[in-house]
C-alpha cells in the first residue's frame, strides 16, 4: 500500500515532491502551506509540474489546505519549509501531536543535523532525513538519513517510499551537508571566488563548467537555483567560506532564480 503523504511547505521542493508524488499513483497528498495565497501559488506550481511529466499526470488527487489538521491521516509526513532549525523543531513537534503513532516524520533538509531534529516531540524511531534534489522532478537521488534509533520499518518504508517515487535513495552519514552539499558548495564558492577574482563573465565561467566538464549547468547557475539566501545557509552550517559577493547580491535582493536576478537574470 503506498504511503498517505503529507508535506508542509509550499516552496520549491514541497511542490516538487507533490508533483512527483501524483505522478507515482492516485494515492492522496496534502500539501499544507502557511497562507491562503502560498496554497494557491503551489496548486498553480504543482499542476504546471505535472504538465510536464510524459504522459502528463494529473494533480487532482493532491489537496491544498492551511489547516494542518488534514494531514492526521497521512502515514508519512514530509516537513519542506525554510531551512532554519528553531523554525522545524517547533514545526515537528507540533506535527507529532497531528499524526497517527504509525507516521512516518521526515525533513527536506540540506544541512541540519537529523539527530537533532528526530529529537523534536521525542519521535526518533520514525524519522528520516528525506534530502530530495531541486529540481525535483528531475533530480534522482535521495539522500536518506536516518537517526540513530530509527527503527527497521521505518528504514525500509522510507527505502521503499523513495522507490516507489522513481527515485534511487542512498543512506548517508549525518553530518552536516551529508555528502552532495558537503562536498558541492566549497566548489560553488571557488567559483564565485574565481569570478571576483578575474572578472570573467558568469556565463562564459558557466559555460566553461559546461562544456569542459559534462555539468548539466554551472555552478553560479546552481547557486542561482538553489537560492543565494539558502545557499549561504548551507554554507555557514557545514563550515565553509562563503565569499562577500554572496552576501552582497541578497542585501540587494538578489537571490537567484526565484526573485528573477542572481548571478544571472531570468
Amino acid at each position: 500500500m503506498p504511503e498517505l503523504l503529507g508535506i508542509v511547505g509550499s516552496g520549491a521542493i514541497a511542490c516538487g515532491l507533490a508533483a512527483v508524488a501524483a505522478n507515482s499513483s492516485d494515492a492522496p497528498v496534502v500539501v499544507c502551506a502557511r497562507s491562503e495565497q502560498s496554497a494557491e501559488r503551489a496548486r498553480a506550481r504543482v499542476a504546471t509540474l505535472c504538465e510536464r511529466f510524459e504522459p502528463p499526470a494529473s494533480p487532482a488527487h493532491v489537496t491544498f489546505t492551511t489547516d494542518r489538521a488534514a494531514l492526521a491521516s497521512a502515514t508519512l509526513v514530509v516537513e519542506a519549509i525554510a531551512e532554519e532549525l528553531e523554525a522545524k523543531t517547533a514545526l515537528l513537534t507540533e506535527l507529532v501531536t497531528l499524526v497517527g503513532e504509525d507516521a512516518i516524520l521526515a525533513s527536506t533538509t540540506s544541512s541540519l543535523s537529523i539527530e537533532e531534529l528526530a529529537g523534536a516531540g521525542g519521535v526518533a524511531e520514525r524519522f528520516v532525513g528525506l534530502h530530495v534534489f531541486n529540481p525535483v522532478t528531475k533530480m534522482e537521488l535521495v539522500e536518506l538519513v536516518f537517526p540513530a534509533r530509527a527503527s527497521e520499518a521505518t528504514r525500509e518504508r522510507a527505502r521503499a517510499f523513495c522507490e516507489a517515487l522513481g527515485k534511487t535513495a542512498i543512506e548517508v552519514p549525518d553530518l552536516p551537508g551529508f555528502v552532495v552539499n558537503s562536498l558541492l558548495f566549497p566548489f560553488l564558492f571557488g567559483a564565485v571566488v574565481l569570478l571576483e577574482q578575474t572578472g570573467i563573465a558568469p556565463q562564459d565561467l558557466d559555460d566553461c563548467l559546461r562544456l569542459g566538464a559534462g555539468h548539466a549547468i554551472g555552478p553560479l547557475a546552481v547557486l542561482d537555483l538553489v537560492g543565494l539566501d539558502v545557499s549561504i545557509a548551507i554554507g555557514e552550517r557545514i563550515g565553509a567560506d562563503v565569499p562577500p559577493l554572496l552576501h552582497e547580491l541578497v542585501a540587494a535582493g538578489k537571490l537567484g532564480r526565484k526573485t528573477g536576478v542572481g548571478f544571472h537574470t531570468y
